[in-house]
């Protein structure tokens, strides 16, 4: 009953919806405004709806499907924001559009687009969170490329997310469904020699997904390969104990991790609450102990949104709504710099904990904690630590992540 009344309170902090049905193209005239383009390769492990205003369903596919997309965006828009459209077809002068759509047909095509599409070598792959219909994922990554400037080839993987808020069991299982298939996207974007380097960016219950899929190369092949040189990890959905281990069990050596979290993620509460009380990685406190020393041997960089403030009413998309930390990901993390230095501009008042110092560097709030991880679960204030909890020590022989 509990469960059902958190959820029923987040459909409605959640607001009203959109129109759907958006993917079947729209084509611009001559009295369009001038509108941005954004070009994505979309790889699925979703079943085809066999409806072009849809194109593929919440259902589970056998087969993987790749799909060459154009998103048309608007000039007049705030950054960090989706323009859905209120009525279809989309207007490309004020909503989000899709403009092109191509069934690539076989793996031979899709290397070919991606070819022909390559930014200097530099590959970003976006996986999904909970909650998400195939026109949702594909509009954020557009948003996210466009308001970020970064310099890559976007290519989303989206996963079979019913985009039901009672369905987070079958969405969670839906990940476990699709890591092979991630796997194997990231093993040959890698082989391809015109890519230099792949950044995953990855939100909510897609950081599952992401982890699984890297902890499978690792156990395959002793280390992620290196061309994966960073991962970014927004509002991760997962337990922390678990987290540790798949970093762990990934091998060495590994990508440079970053971590976004929000102590006020509405979202991670009520999956907390679903788990059996289990905190969350995207909700952790990373300037307070044990996690920020966790955090420092890891080399893993935390950043704490938990004062940034955006139009989420669940506080749980800040990395892509805040038009600073959208910012930061396109020229900052995903160009392999550092937060190591007071170069570092988020607005005015942001503390930042870079390394152990921390450093008045802009307005946002947020704190960066540049560590690795050995992650030990932190219990509640009302309970005592207990040995289950200290599953990961800190001797380099029984925890690797220490090395």
């Amino acid at each position: 009953m509990l469960r059902r009344i958190l959820l029923a309170g987040l459909s409605v902090l959640a607001g009203c919806g959109h129109p759907t049905g958006v993917m079947t193209p729209v084509a611009l005239t001559a009295n369009t405004p001038k509108t941005s383009k954004v070009e994505m390769l979309v790889a699925t492990t979703r079943q085809p709806s066999g409806d072009p205003a849809t194109l593929f369903n919440g259902e589970r596919s056998p087969t993987p499907y790749l799909t060459d997309i154009t998103i048309s965006i608007p000039p007049k828009r705030a950054a960090g924001t989706v323009q859905w459209p209120q009525r279809l077809p989309p207007n490309p002068a004020t909503d989000f559009a899709v403009t092109h759509v191509e069934q690539l047909e076989t793996r031979t095509e899709g290397r070919a687009w991606f070819n022909q599409h390559l930014k200097d070598g530099h590959a970003l792959v976006f996986v999904h969170g909970f909650n998400n219909t195939y026109e949702d994922s594909v509009f954020r990554l557009a948003q996210i490329v466009h308001d970020s400037g970064m310099d890559a080839t976007p290519v989303l993987f989206t996963w079979p997310s019913r985009a039901q808020l009672t369905a987070y069991e079958y969405d969670k299982e839906s990940t476990n469904y699709s890591r092979t298939a991630l796997e194997q996207a990231l093993r040959i974007l890698a082989q391809d020699p015109s890519v230099k380097d792949i950044t995953i960016l990855a939100h909510s219950m897609g950081t599952w997904l992401a982890m699984e899929s890297l902890r499978q190369m690792g156990i395959r092949d002793g280390h992620v390969n290196p061309k994966i040189r960073d991962v970014i990890l927004a509002s991760p959905d997962i337990d922390i104990q678990v987290f540790a281990k798949q970093y762990v069990e990934m091998g060495t050596p590994r990508p440079k991790f970053t971590i976004f979290v929000s102590q006020d993620d509405r979202a991670l509460a009520v999956s907390s609450f679903i788990t059996g009380k289990v905190s969350r990685l995207g909700a952790i406190d990373p300037s307070k102990e044990p996690y920020r020393s966790r955090l420092e041997e890891a080399g893993i960089t935390a950043i704490d949104l938990t004062k940034v403030k955006t139009g989420d009413n669940l506080n749980h998309g800040k990395f892509a709504e805040s038009p600073e930390i959208v910012q930061l990901i396109g020229q900052r993390l995903m160009t392999g710099q550092t937060l190591t230095d007071s170069n570092i501009s988020l607005g005015d008042g942001v503390a930042a904990v870079v390394g152990g110092t921390v450093q008045t560097v802009g307005k946002v709030a947020g704190t960066a904690v540049a560590a690795p991880l050995t992650i030990i679960e932190h219990p509640p204030a009302a309970q005592k630590p207990t040995d289950v909890e200290d599953t990961l020590r800190t001797n380099p022989q029984s925890d690797p992540l220490t090395n």
